[in-house]
C-alpha cells in the first residue's frame, strides 16, 4: 500500500462520493428538508421559562448598604456572585464571554445617598440572550432589594411600597430587551440541525459500503486511511455549508433574528464544528458493523448532547454534575459561540476558549478514527 498522500486519488474519491450522493435522492432531500422542518417547528413551539443565576459585582465600596444589597440578592437565590468586576469594562467582556448571567453596578456614592435621602440607584443588567434565565431574577428585584435598603437602615416594619421609594433599581436587558425566545432558540438550532445530520451520514459511510459488499475494493485501492477518512468526510463539509446557509437565511426571514458579530467569525466556528462532527460521525462508523448500529450509536451520542448543552433547558440551571458531563458534547461549545457573535457581537478573544475546544475535538476525533480504521484492515 502506498502511504504516500495523493491528490489524485483523493479527488477520485471526492468524485464517487459526490456521485453517490447525487444517486441517493431520498438522504439528499432529507438533508435540505429536515432542517427547515426543525427550524419551524422548534422555533415557533419552543418557550422555557426557567431560573438562573452567576453574576458579577462592581462595586468601589464596601458600605454596609452595599454588603445588605448583596446579600439580598444572593438570598433570592437568583444571584450568586463569582465575580467581583474591577471595571464595567472587565464585567462587559464576562458577559460577552458568556461567564455571568448578570452585572450589578453599585455606585461609590451609594451609602452617602442612602444617608441623604437621595433615593439611591443600583444597576443591573442581565443577559437577555435566554429571556427565560433573566425573567424571575428580574420580577423580584424592586421589593427584595428596597426591604434589603430598609432593614439596612434599621426601618424593618416598613412596608414594601414604602421601600420601592427608597431605592431606584435600573435594569437593562442586554443583547434581547424584548424577551424574544426566538432569539435564543433559533441560533442553538443551527448546531442542532448540523449536529443531527452530519453525524448520522457519516456515521454510515464505512458500515454502508460493508452492507452494499463494496468495502473489499475500497480497501484494495492504494489509499492510505488518512485518504479514504478525507474522502468520506469532505463532501459532508459541502453539504453542511448549504444546511448553514439554509439556517442563517430563513433564521432571518422568518424570524428576523439579529446579527450583530463578524460573519466571518461565525463561519470560521462553524467550519471547525462541522469538521468535528462528520469527523465523530465517521469513528462512529469504524466501530458499527452496520447501518443500524450506526444509527443507534448516532442517537446515543444526540439526545444526551441535546438535554446538557442548553439548548432545551439553562445550561446554568442544571447540577453541577450534569454541567461537566456537558463539557464532552461539541455542541455545547458551539451553542456559546453562536449565540454569543450572533446576539452580543462578540469578538475572537470572547469565543477563543470554545473554538480552542472544538479544535481538540477534532483531534481528538480524528486520532480515534485513524487508530480504529487501522484496526479493521488488519
Amino acid at each position: 500500500m502506498n502511504n504516500v498522500f495523493s491528490f489524485a486519488r483523493l479527488g477520485a474519491l471526492l468524485i464517487k462520493e459526490f456521485i453517490q450522493m447525487r444517486r441517493d435522492r431520498i438522504t439528499f432531500a432529507m438533508m435540505l428538508g429536515v432542517p427547515l422542518i426543525q427550524l419551524v417547528l422548534f422555533g415557533y413551539a419552543i418557550n422555557n421559562d426557567p431560573k438562573s443565576l452567576p453574576a458579577a459585582l462592581v462595586a468601589t465600596s464596601s458600605d454596609p448598604y452595599t454588603r445588605a444589597m448583596v446579600s439580598a440578592l444572593q438570598t433570592t437565590g437568583y444571584y450568586r456572585f463569582d465575580n467581583v468586576a474591577q471595571s464595567a469594562d472587565e464585567a462587559e467582556f464576562l458577559m460577552a464571554r458568556g461567564d455571568v448571567a448578570f452585572v450589578v453596578t453599585i455606585p461609590a456614592d451609594f451609602a452617602r445617598r442612602v444617608e441623604r435621602g437621595d433615593k439611591p440607584q443600583i444597576l443591573i443588567e442581565a443577559d437577555a440572550t435566554d429571556p427565560a434565565v433573566a425573567s424571575g431574577a428580574i420580577s423580584t428585584l424592586g421589593t427584595i432589594a428596597g426591604q434589603a435598603l430598609l432593614r439596612a437602615q434599621g426601618m424593618q416594619e416598613a412596608a414594601a411600597e414604602a421601600a420601592r421609594g427608597q431605592l431606584d433599581v435600573v435594569v437593562h436587558r442586554r443583547y434581547n430587551p424584548e424577551g424574544i425566545s426566538q432569539y435564543n432558540i433559533v441560533p442553538g438550532l443551527l448546531g442542532v440541525i448540523l449536529q443531527m445530520t452530519m453525524v448520522m451520514m457519516t456515521s454510515i459511510a464505512l458500515t454502508r459500503e460493508t452492507e452494499r459488499g463494496t468495502m473489499e475494493n475500497l480497501l484494495a485501492m492504494p489509499s492510505s486511511p488518512l485518504e479514504i477518512m478525507m474522502g468520506k468526510v469532505l463532501p459532508y463539509l459541502a453539504v453542511g455549508a448549504v444546511q448553514v446557509v439554509v439556517v442563517l437565511a430563513a433564521s432571518k426571514l422568518l424570524f428576523a433574528i439579529p446579527f450583530t458579530g463578524s460573519m466571518t467569525l461565525l463561519l470560521s466556528a462553524v467550519l471547525v464544528f462541522v469538521l468535528s462532527l462528520v469527523l465523530l460521525g465517521y469513528t462512529i462508523s469504524t466501530i458499527a458493523r452496520t447501518q443500524m448500529q450506526a444509527l443507534q450509536l448516532t442517537f446515543f451520542f444526540f439526545l444526551p448532547s441535546i438535554m446538557l448543552s442548553g439548548f432545551m433547558f439553562p445550561y446554568r440551571g442544571m447540577p453541577g454534575w450534569a454541567q461537566t458531563f456537558g463539557e464532552i458534547f461539541p455542541l455545547t461549545h458551539f451553542l456559546r459561540i453562536t449565540r454569543a457573535v450572533m446576539l452580543k457581537g462578540a469578538q475572537l478573544p470572547a469565543v477563543a476558549t470554545e473554538i480552542g475546544w472544538l479544535a481538540a475535538f477534532v483531534a481528538l476525533f480524528a486520532g480515534v478514527a485513524l487508530v480504529r480504521f487501522r484496526r479493521t484492515l488488519d
